[in-house]
């Protein structure tokens, strides 16, 4: 009787193993392909004036692709933003990045700060993207 429930328990035990697996699996490929349809977008970002100043892959459970652009301020007067939104209206990607710099520059403009440059926007690639912008130099990162 034991037995039979110590094997029940252990078929049990390696159909969630497998079962997790196959999980992670598709968890992986899912990851993968976000990853891939950032990236690209990535010389799209360049046309409009960003350049890749770093880029980096991790490679885990959940793959995650991490980079950072640097531009400067003047190439980016509220217009242009407004016009790159216009041209990329079916393209997630770069309508959020371009949605999250406009942002950014209301909410800056508001504080009356002086703009510094660089400009750097930093995106973090996984199952939940992130995008970060700076205006100057981050001290927090």
């Amino acid at each position: 009787m034991i037995d039979k429930s110590l094997k029940s328990l252990q078929e049990a035990g390696d159909a969630l193993r497998e079962q997790a697996g196959k999980f992670g699996d598709s968890a992986k490929e899912k990851s993968y392909e976000l990853i891939e349809e950032w990236v690209s977008a990535f010389p799209r970002l360049e046309s409009y004036g960003l350049t890749i100043r770093s880029f980096s892959l991790g490679v885990a459970l959940s793959p995650s692709l991490e980079v950072e652009f640097v531009g400067r301020h003047q190439d980016f007067p509220p217009e242009f933003i407004q016009q790159i939104l216009d041209e990329n209206k079916g393209n997630p990607v770069i309508s959020s990045i371009f949605n999250t710099v406009k942002t950014t520059y209301r909410l800056h403009r508001k504080i009356k700060l002086e703009f510094r440059d660089p400009l750097i926007v930093k995106i973090k690639v996984r199952i939940s993207p992130e995008i970060k912008v700076f205006i100057g130099d981050p001290l927090i990162i």
